[in-house]
């Protein structure tokens, strides 16, 4: 299949990228477009890709266009794309964050019955660490949704939501780097009370965290039982522990959860 992307921005270019590394697409099979045409001489000498020189162009060529622009921009592209879109029938895999599969069909007019599917990559997808939801609407084939699972898994991991869970997805799995970060750096902070050095600090505390994300991954146990494995009677982990409930640590990241999920679906309706 050929692979088209509109907008070749940070998480394009991972995705791109990830493609081509692991041999999910051959790069004489992506096309590109973007804005600012030096960008998008240097991506396609860079990685070999087809620059097209409108998106209309681009369309016309390929069997998948991803939507790969800011979601700002999508009610100014894709009614002018609509026609073009209607005639050669691609489908349409859009990453904008927040705009939902009847949106995105009713920008593209209120005759289209083109397969949709809605993609939510999260940061770490720029390292190969990504955590990426896909939804299809009723026109989406499940070949097409496999193929786009596969596409994103080339940049960490991938699996089918509903829709109506995406906003828990984007508290747990979207916005959830920022908490880990936020983990890590408290973390560092603690060690830099007891004098060391932040640097060092920051590295320990992020790899063990690193190591502990694919303990669990890699473990047919619950994270509860592996902390259990980790606080022995009356030491030192245990003692840790009992003050973090103290303070509430469960209900507090349960709350920030609730938080993110409840401004994702206002901004929705917004």
């Amino acid at each position: 299949m050929k692979v088209g992307f509109i907008g070749i921005g940070n998480m394009a270019s991972a995705i791109i990228k990830g493609m081509i590394q692991q041999g999910h697409t051959k790069s004489e099979d992506i096309y590109v477009t973007n804005r600012t045409s030096d960008k998008l001489a240097a991506f396609t000498a860079e990685t070999h890709t087809i620059a097209c020189a409108s998106n209309e162009e681009l369309i016309k060529s390929v069997d998948v266009v991803v939507l790969a622009t800011k979601p700002t921009t999508l009610p100014a592209i894709l009614p002018a794309l609509s026609s073009t879109i209607q005639q050669h029938d691609p489908l349409i895999v859009s990453i904008a964050a927040g705009t939902t599969l009847e949106q995105l069909a009713n920008l593209l007019g209120e005759k289209s019955k083109n397969p949709i599917i809605r993609a939510m990559p999260n940061l770490n997808s720029m390292i190969g660490e990504g955590m990426t939801a896909v939804c299809g609407n009723a026109a989406a084939s499940a070949e097409q949704v496999t193929f786009i699972l596969d596409m994103f898994k080339a940049i960490g991991e991938a699996v089918e939501l509903e829709e109506k869970d995406f906003s828990t997805f984007t508290a747990i799995a979207g916005s959830s780097p920022a908490y880990a970060f936020l983990f890590i750096d408290s973390l560092a902070r603690g060690a830099v009370k007891n004098g060391m050095p932040k640097d060092l600090a920051t590295k320990i505390a992020a790899q063990a965290v690193l190591g502990s994300a694919k303990m669990i991954l890699e473990s047919d146990q619950s994270p509860w039982n592996l902390i259990d494995q980790v606080c022995s009677p009356g030491g030192t982990t245990v003692a840790g522990i009992v003050a973090l409930e103290d303070e509430k640590f469960i209900s507090t990241v349960i709350k920030g959860v609730d938080a993110t999920i409840a401004k994702d679906q206002e901004l929705m309706q917004g």
